[in-house]
């Protein structure tokens, strides 16, 4: 009877103990490292869209650096037109100027039209849409400044939207 009584004791001391063992979870296996097909053609989708606002800015950057020497060109002419110290020859080159001015700001704007349109619709970069969204109103208002002669105007509002695509590429 002693060694029903200490087997049972035995038993009571040593079967919490081996079920609080058991009901132990296991740690869950480690998700693999690589990236599925999925991410990585998201991922890839991020750089090229990244790849795009980053050739925007370079045209942009470049454009206005050329712009800023064509438009005191073209202030000087002005000032000297009306103080009618300009040759016939100088007025027409700098009214050429101004058209070509004019059509690749139209092209800029065009070409960020499309930046946000590509922007827009691909699922993978909306989430950035709203850093870009408004930039093609931006070069449209430069457009609209270079129309009416303000050369210099249009230059700092396509550094806005230098700016803003700047802040959507860091993002991204």
């Amino acid at each position: 009877m002693q060694r029903v009584v200490t087997l049972l004791l035995a038993a009571l001391i040593v079967l919490p103990v081996t079920s609080f063992s058991q009901t132990r979870k296991r740690p869950a296996a480690k998700a693999s490292a690589r990236p599925s097909l999925a991410q990585q053609k998201a991922a890839e989708i991020q750089r090229e869209g990244a790849t795009r606002v980053a050739d925007q800015i370079k045209t942009l950057t470049k454009f206005i650096y050329l712009l800023g020497g064509v438009a005191k060109g073209l202030e000087s002419v002005d000032d000297a037109a009306r103080r009618n110290q300009a040759s016939p020859a100088a007025i027409d080159q700098a009214a050429k100027s101004k058209l070509v001015v004019r059509n690749s700001i139209r092209n800029v704007r065009d070409g960020l039209d499309q930046l946000e349109s590509h922007i827009r619709m691909t699922p993978e970069l909306q989430r950035y849409y709203i850093r870009i969204a408004g930039v093609a109103a931006g070069a449209a208002t430069a457009e609209q400044q270079a129309a009416a002669n303000q050369f210099d105007k249009a230059g700092r509002s396509l550094l806005d939207v230098v700016s803003r695509l700047t802040d959507a590429l860091q993002e991204m």
